[in-house]
């Protein structure tokens, strides 16, 4: 059960980091955007790390308060259940 909810966290973290990443460039060239409901529900759906990690990498969504609180306190309370499952 651990193992396997730690693999289904980290896939949805790295699909949220590539999503963070593509959001950052269509920001860019100022073309359609993923929308903030989109990440936030992946973030909550178990991504919250990978955000965080999209975030500062790509340097996206950091002066957002709800992304700046939001992603950080989520992530600490994905790892806290993956540290009580494990």
């Amino acid at each position: 059960m651990g193992q396997a909810f730690l693999a289904y966290m980290a896939v949805v973290s790295i699909v949220l980091l590539i999503m963070m990443g593509m959001d950052k460039s269509k920001a860019k060239k100022h073309e359609w955007r993923i929308a903030e409901r989109t990440l936030f529900t992946l973030a909550i759906a178990g991504g919250a790390v990978g955000g965080v990690l999209g975030m500062y990498l790509f340097r996206h969504k950091t002066r957002h308060n709800s992304f700046a609180f939001g992603f950080p306190l989520l992530a600490v309370i994905q790892v806290f259940i993956i540290v009580q499952i494990w």
